[in-house]
């Protein structure tokens, strides 16, 4: 008897073996190939953030986030408040997880249990998701201006700089 339980056992184990190898060989790759900026162009875009907040005669922060959320660029202007580095990173952080331009989420989650409420998330104007090839790559936040809008202008500033690189980068 106990040879038949150990047979069935070990018959048992094989056929869940073969089906979890049968599963692997669906359509999944054993290797997935994830598109990241190159700090040269995360720093572009956060250089030219700066540039365009300047010409407003506006310092502000700037961070440049990858497409995990974490921060690959922080530049802050000499006169940019210290809170303006935790608010780009919000920002930025937020524009690339949900995609989209963070004044466009300002009147979305109003509930007192939304997702406004996550830790990192802030619906404030200033930050801009960047996108390759329509894939969300990073995204970019600003902070320090005098409003979300300006805030919001030179992240897309520093995005519009190496838009046409991203679209023509071969992955």
């Amino acid at each position: 008897m106990k040879t038949t339980f150990t047979r069935s056992l070990t018959l048992a184990a094989a056929m869940a073996a073969s089906g979890l190898a049968g599963a692997q060989e669906s359509n999944q790759p054993v290797m997935v190939e994830i598109k990241k900026l190159s700090m040269d162009t995360a720093l572009r875009i956060a250089k030219t953030a700066i540039d365009a907040c300047r010409e407003q005669g506006v310092q502000v922060a700037v961070t440049v986030v990858d497409r995990g959320g974490h921060p690959q660029v922080v530049l802050r202007d000499v006169l940019a408040m210290d809170l303006s580095l935790e608010v780009s990173y919000r920002k930025a952080y937020t524009a690339m997880t949900f995609t989209s331009p963070t004044s466009s989420l300002e009147d979305r989650f109003t509930g007192p249990f939304s997702v406004g409420k996550v830790e990192k998330v802030l619906l404030s104007a200033g930050g801009v998701p960047i996108q390759a090839s329509g894939e969300t790559v990073g995204g970019v936040g600003v902070s320090g201006a005098p409003s979300g809008e300006t805030d919001e202008m030179c992240a897309q500033a520093g995005v519009a700089e190496v838009e046409m690189d991203l679209e023509m980068a071969s992955f």
